[in-house]
């Protein structure tokens, strides 16, 4: 084969556009892992492939495979947790905190199921896990400790800190146990989604469901998702 028939070098971007590549690349990943059921099966050809650039363009942006797969799911965190902060932002108290904060991971979760896989479907690099001392999803966990503490409060005893900890990973457990089973069983013919929720975070709050219920009207909705149409 002659060098004119060889394929070109894909042309250097123009000064400041290299952003733009690594914008692609970071959307192409998450897009590719939002339908994979492991991260680990992603390759670095299949998303040079899914821009159309040859695989060793992804060195100038990320060092490895790893890196853009850390670098998409810390995004999805910090998405996950400005919208759960979002939907509690006007809270008149704990509680309302605390039901906004569970029904926007709920439904972000059930109306994003790929996204959700990606974040929670296989094994979380040790600086994502919630509760690691500097992880991106650390965050996530300690609003719903924080939030489930203060609506406890005055209820009972007032718990530990290691009590507290351990009744917002509970709590989260749960929520995690509820968008997983709807979104991989959807031949159940489960109740609807805020009953569910309402449900769930009576078993956890010690309220009566239908006050939980009373106050879901009141937490907004993920994007591109409304309650009563699941």
């Amino acid at each position: 084969m002659s060098s004119q028939e060889r394929s070109a070098p894909r042309r250097r971007n123009p000064r400041g556009q290299g952003q733009v590549l690594k914008a692609q690349l970071v959307d192409a990943a998450a897009k590719l892992l939002s339908t994979l059921d492991q991260p680990e099966t992603l390759t670095l050809r299949q998303v040079a492939r899914e821009v159309g650039v040859a695989p060793a363009s992804i060195y100038s942006h990320f060092p490895d495979l790893s890196a853009l797969i850390q670098h998409v799911l810390r995004l999805r965190y910090e998405e996950l947790a400005r919208l759960m902060d979002q939907a509690a932002q006007s809270a008149p108290d704990p509680l309302v905190d605390l039901v906004a904060r569970c029904a926007a991971y709920v439904r972000w979760g059930v109306g994003q199921p790929g996204h959700y896989r990606t974040l929670f479907g296989g094994r979380m690099p040790d600086d994502l896990v919630p509760g690691s001392a500097h992880g991106a999803g650390a965050e996530l966990l300690e609003a719903v400790v924080t939030s489930l503490a203060a609506a406890a409060e005055g209820e009972r005893k007032q718990p530990s800190a290691e009590q507290q900890w351990q009744a917002g990973l509970m709590l989260w457990t749960a929520l995690h146990g509820l968008v997983s089973l709807y979104n991989d069983h959807g031949n159940i013919p489960w109740p609807p989604l805020d009953d569910l929720i309402a449900d769930l975070l009576s078993l956890h709050t010690a309220r009566p469901a239908d006050e939980i219920a009373a106050l879901l009207p009141q937490c907004g909705d993920a994007p591109g998702l409304a309650p009563d149409s699941i």
